[in-house]
């Protein structure tokens, strides 16, 4: 999921045409780009659109998100009954602030989950976008098993703390924060949304240090910033070709009882190979759903 698009509830026209980019992922959202008084209404216009048969070949290409109103939001339980379906494959819980909120959100799922008949259960991508998400991360991403991935909001986190998004060394310290939240859970992590769509060095900026903290992808605001996040979250081919190598040197490495050794004068021990473990079946899943 190296590009994830969202795309307002309230704008049908556009929902078509995001199915249709680059992007590997389709949020659609009734959260921040609703207001009050369409929350209805978008929900009923996404929920319609991902039920209609001519959408359903395209919906098969894609990862489809949808992003809830908040817990304690009047609209919440609304949400997750129009969306617990086999068409989304994640729901994308806002404002997240304890423990307690995700499990009442499971709670609420098994629920819906029994009474349609559905086996497959919904999987949770809880946003970290206030101080006290920041704080607790290993707790939100630990609550329940339906956590599935951490996702930073910094511009609501940053924007509330009156710290400037320019300064990479605060962007580093969030990311870093919940990378380690997440790792620590067994949980994917994946960036933030860069809302000045014109400037694109700097999204592509954030999304390469993103990447090099270990996660999976970025969010998109515009479809000219999918391009950007799919070229650098790529699959690299060298990067592949090395974790072959690891991998296929750890089997030999194990055959003669040595569970550390040298390879191109680097080296290896069970971290670095299961992490090329990791590279490899990542790589096999993504190229399974295309």
């Amino acid at each position: 999921m190296r590009s994830k698009l969202f795309v307002p509830g309230t704008r049908p026209e556009l929902f078509a045409k995001a199915l249709a980019s680059d992007a590997d992922a389709i949020s659609f959202d009734l959260e921040d780009s609703v207001p009050e008084d369409a929350k209805a209404r978008a929900r009923e216009q996404v929920a319609d659109f991902l039920r209609a048969p001519e959408a359903r070949e395209a919906l098969r290409q894609k990862i489809i998100i949808v992003r809830v109103n908040a817990g304690t939001s009047r609209h919440f339980e609304a949400d997750l009954k129009a969306f617990t379906c086999p068409q989304v494959a994640l729901l994308n819980l806002p404002k997240t602030q304890d423990a307690t909120e995700i499990q009442a959100a499971a709670a609420v799922l098994e629920s819906i989950e029994r009474a349609a008949g559905l086996d497959e259960p919904m999987r949770l991508l809880v946003n970290i976008e206030t101080p006290r998400a920041v704080r607790l991360a290993w707790e939100l991403a630990r609550a329940h098993p339906r956590v599935a991935g951490l996702q930073l909001g910094l511009t609501d986190l940053f924007e509330s703390l009156h710290i400037d998004r320019r300064d990479r060394r605060s962007v580093h310290a969030a990311l870093l924060a919940v990378r380690l939240a997440g790792g620590e859970s067994n949980c994917f992590t994946y960036d933030s949304a860069f809302p000045d769509v014109a400037d694109e060095e700097g999204f592509r900026r954030e999304a390469e240090l993103a990447r090099r903290l270990g996660y999976i992808g970025k969010s998109c605001v515009h479809p000219r910033q999918v391009t950007i996040a799919n070229e650098v979250f790529r699959i690299d081919e060298l990067q592949l070709a090395s974790a072959r190598r690891i991998v296929a040197a750890a089997e030999e490495a194990a055959a003669l009882g040595r569970g550390a050794f040298l390879l191109d004068g680097r080296m290896i021990d069970l971290p670095i190979i299961k992490r090329a473990e990791a590279l490899l079946a990542a790589t096999s899943e993504a190229r399974h759903r295309s």
